[in-house]
C-alpha cells in the first residue's frame, strides 16, 4: 500500500476512535508527525501517551485499520474521497486550528487539489429564517466577492435560509463553494437540498465536505461541531442575520477564537433576526458591514470598484415598453417602485399603497416575478430580485 493511502487509512481510523474529541488527534499527530506513526507504536507506548486515566486506553488497535481501509475503498468506488490533515493538500487554515479533524471526507467532481486550493475562503452564515433583507444582502455580498481581483471560495452549511442563498449566489456568479455537512458524506441534509448539493458537487472546484464518517446521522451536537469546520476553513466569516442564539453566532465566535476576521450585517434593533449580528458588533467581535464599497478590500480580496448595474427602473421600462400601453406600463412601474422602496411588502399592503384593486396588483406582481424582476415568498411578500 502506497504511503499516502496508508496515511489516509490511519487518519480515518483515528477519526473513528477520537472523532468527537479531535484534540486527541491533533495532540498525537503533533507529537509523532503522522497518523501512521501512531499505529506503529506498541499498545504500552500508546497507553503511556494517552495517560493512565484516558478512556481511549486499549482502543487504538489494528482492527480499526481494517474497517478504515474498507471504508476508503467504499468511498473510492463511488468517486468520493478523503484527505488526511497531514497531507500537503489539506486546507492550511483548518490545519492551524487546535481542534482540526483527522481529515475530511469529500464529494466532488474535482480533485482535492482544486477543492482545497490556496486562496481566500469566505464563510457566509446565518439564520434559517432569512428575511427579504437578509436574502438581498447575501446575494449582494457574494456578488461583490465575485468581482474582486482575487475571487474567493464561499463556504456555508447547506441549511435553509442564509446558507443555501449563499451557495446558490456563489454558483450563479461562478465562484467555488464548499458545503460543510452535519452528517456523513453518504447523506445530504436537509434532503430538500439534494439537487443543489449535486450541483455543488458537480461544479468545478466545489464540494460537499464533512469530518463525520459515513453512516453518521445529523443530530443536535453534530451541527455545533460542524460549525468549527466552517469557521476553520475561512479567513473571514460573514454573519448575515442571526437571532440572539443560533448556529451562525456560534460559528462567528469560533472564528474569532481562531483569530479570524468576523463581519456582521447590522439590522434594526427590534428585529429578532438581527439580534445576534448587533450583539457581535456591540461586543467588538464583528466589524459592521455598512456598504459594499471597500468590502472586498476588508475581506482581503484586493482593491477594486464594483461594476455599476443599469438602474432597475430603466431595465424595467426597457423590458416592458414594447409590449405595454402607457397605462399598463405606468401601473407596472408604480408597483415595482413601491416594492423597491418597501422591501418585503405584502400584496394587501401593496394594494393600499398603490390604490389599485387586488386582482390588478396580484396579476402584475405575478408577472414581475415570472419575468425575474421581483421575488414572491410563500407569505406573499415582495422583494426586488437583485440577480435580474
Amino acid at each position: 500500500m502506497e504511503d499516502i493511502r496508508i496515511e489516509r487509512v490511519c487518519a480515518i481510523a483515528l477519526g473513528k476512535i477520537f472523532g468527537y474529541e479531535p484534540l486527541y488527534v491533533t495532540g498525537l499527530i503533533s507529537k509523532l508527525g503522522s497518523a501512521a506513526a501512531i499505529f506503529d507504536l506498541t499498545t504500552e507506548e500508546i497507553d503511556n501517551l494517552l495517560g493512565p486515566g484516558s478512556k481511549y486506553r486499549g482502543k487504538v488497535v489494528s482492527s480499526v485499520l481494517l474497517e478504515a481501509e474498507q471504508e476508503l475503498d467504499w468511498l473510492e468506488r463511488r468517486g468520493w474521497g478523503y484527505v488526511a490533515s497531514t497531507e500537503s493538500i489539506f486546507p492550511t487554515a483548518l490545519k492551524e486550528c487546535e481542534d482540526c479533524p483527522a481529515g475530511l471526507y469529500y464529494r466532488s467532481s474535482s480533485r482535492p487539489e482544486a477543492i482545497f486550493a490556496d486562496g481566500p475562503v469566505i464563510s457566509v452564515v446565518g439564520t434559517r429564517d432569512i428575511s427579504p433583507y437578509g436574502r438581498e444582502w447575501t446575494r449582494k455580498i457574494v456578488d461583490a466577492c465575485s468581482q474582486a481581483p482575487v475571487r474567493p471560495a464561499i463556504v456555508s452549511g447547506l441549511a435553509f435560509g442564509v446558507d443555501i442563498t449563499a451557495h446558490l449566489a456563489a454558483l450563479d456568479k461562478g465562484l467555488r463553494t464548499i458545503a460543510v455537512l452535519p452528517c456523513g458524506i453518504d447523506e445530504i441534509y436537509p434532503t430538500a437540498h439534494q439537487r443543489i448539493a449535486e450541483r455543488i458537487a458537480g461544479s468545478e472546484g466545489s464540494a460537499l465536505v464533512t469530518d463525520y464518517p459515513p453512516g453518521t446521522s445529523p443530530v443536535a451536537f453534530t451541527f455545533i461541531r460542524r460549525n468549527r469546520i466552517i469557521a476553520g476553513l475561512s479567513q473571514s466569516t460573514v454573519l448575515i442575520e442571526s437571532k440572539a442564539r443560533g448556529g451562525g453566532l456560534i460559528t462567528c465566535r469560533l472564528a474569532d477564537g481562531y483569530g479570524r476576521q468576523v463581519f456582521a450585517l447590522p439590522g434594526r434593533v427590534d428585529d429578532i433576526r438581527s439580534a445576534g449580528c448587533n450583539a457581535l458588533i456591540r461586543e467588538g467581535i464583528a466589524e459592521a458591514i455598512t456598504g459594499l464599497s471597500g468590502l472586498g478590500e476588508q475581506l482581503g480580496l484586493g482593491r477594486y470598484c464594483l461594476r455599476r448595474k443599469e438602474d432597475f427602473m430603466t431595465r424595467l421600462n426597457g423590458f416592458y415598453a414594447g409590449g405595454s400601453d402607457a397605462a399598463e406600463l405606468g401601473r407596472i412601474c408604480r408597483i415595482a417602485e413601491i416594492i423597491r422602496s418597501e422591501r418585503g411588502i405584502d400584496l394587501e399592503e401593496l394594494c393600499i399603497r398603490s390604490g389599485l384593486p387586488y386582482n390588478e396588483v396580484s396579476r402584475t406582481a405575478t408577472m414581475l416575478e415570472s419575468d425575474g424582476f421581483i421575488c414572491l415568498d410563500l407569505m406573499g411578500r415582495c422583494t426586488i430580485n437583485e440577480r435580474k
